[in-house]
């Protein structure tokens, strides 16, 4: 397919120009899509706001969004499995398959991995992209082109919460109610995990998590988030804990409400990269520390809950944004966190 595409540009930082590029031809192992929606990824902030995430530094003119659904369009020669018309999600890390990570199963720790909206490889915040076949994850009729852009924050959370061995009747905490507790919370339900509660500092993000099935919402600002969580579960505390605030205060009140044995997994970034938090209660806990990077082998089920009804990931969405849109939908979701808690783009039908 050749012609011209309409491009969301990152000319510098806090800034967006819709641009037109050509339209990228597959090699014989990729596909074509026409790429329908993309959700809006506190990455996407990070970069677009201060134009780096730690040692990632963006060098415009730069392309944002990874967490990506379409149709296909045009398949590589090599490609059997997909055909035009074909609806997919797709993941957005490509890996090197040879190094000890790849080959051990735990490709998500490749170090040569080309990800979407990380510098310096494009996202995909524009009408068509070329990807690797094997990374694009058919839709079944029962999962809308909105749904499979969120199988990405989901494989997070789904990763999140089985690194945390998560299972039916346990107890749970999820400090941050944004995306990824939000998406962590509905992984937590979806595997049994029975009573689940939500801390943060903005109501409104509380009530979101309480509106799509937390057990009990907890705001910081105005309880003291261990006695509450004390009181609400006998004195017991939690079995399994998910950070996702990134502030260390969050994390050292997991540590605190955490029943001993249990497991605290992180998956919130802090903004200096240091924390300090209470070790010898952990460790007087015997509790168990996990943390997680992106995700892996988690599309097909994600993919198979969202089309079985187990879990509907569009709940978690406040806000939809058109293509043209682009920099007040980011913007938006900088300056107004409030009211915003996911915000997606439709880029095409």
């Amino acid at each position: 397919m050749k012609g011209k595409m309409k491009v969301a540009l990152m000319t510098d930082i806090g800034r967006i120009e819709i641009a037109e590029r050509d339209i990228p031809q597959p090699k014989p192992d990729e596909v074509l899509v026409k790429i329908g929606y993309v959700g809006i990824c506190g990455s996407d902030l990070h970069y677009f706001e201060t134009g780096r995430i730690g040692n990632f530094i963006v060098k415009p003119p730069f392309v944002l969004g990874h967490e990506a659904s379409g149709t296909v369009v045009e398949v590589g020669s090599n490609v059997t499995h997909l055909k035009p018309g074909d609806r997919v999600a797709l993941e957005p890390g490509k890996t090197c398959g040879k190094c000890e990570y790849c080959r051990t199963g735990k490709y998500n720790l490749c170090p040569d991995v080309e990800f979407f909206a990380t510098p310096p490889y494009d996202g995909v915040f524009q009408e068509y992209a070329v990807h690797d076949a094997n990374l694009c994850f058919k839709l079944p009729d029962t999962v809308s082109l909105m749904s499979g852009a969120l199988i990405e924050p989901l494989a997070v959370g789904f990763h999140a919460a089985m690194q945390g061995g998560a299972h039916v009747g346990q107890t749970a905490v999820i400090t941050g109610a944004g995306c990824i507790g939000l998406v962590s919370m509905l992984a937590l339900k979806a595997m049994g995990v029975t009573d689940i509660y939500v801390i943060d500092v903005i109501q409104k993000r509380l009530d979101k998590a309480l509106e799509i099935g937390a057990t009990g919402i907890i705001n910081s600002k105005k309880q003291d988030a261990v006695k509450a969580v004390m009181d609400l579960t006998g004195g017991r505390g939690c079995d399994i804990a998910i950070e996702t605030s990134g502030v260390e205060i969050a994390a050292g009140q997991l540590i605190e409400l955490t029943h001993k044995g249990g497991t605290i997994v992180f998956v919130g970034y802090s903004k200096d990269n240091k924390q300090c938090l209470p070790m010898n209660m952990a460790m007087d806990k015997e509790l168990t520390l996990k943390t997680i990077f992106r995700y892996r082998h988690i599309y097909p089920m994600a993919i198979k809950a969202v089309a079985n009804g187990i879990i509907n990931p569009e709940s978690i969405v406040t806000n939809q944004f058109e293509f043209a849109e682009i920099r007040e939908a980011l913007e938006q979701s900088i300056n107004n966190k409030e009211d915003i808690v996911k915000a997606v783009v439709k880029i095409g039908g």
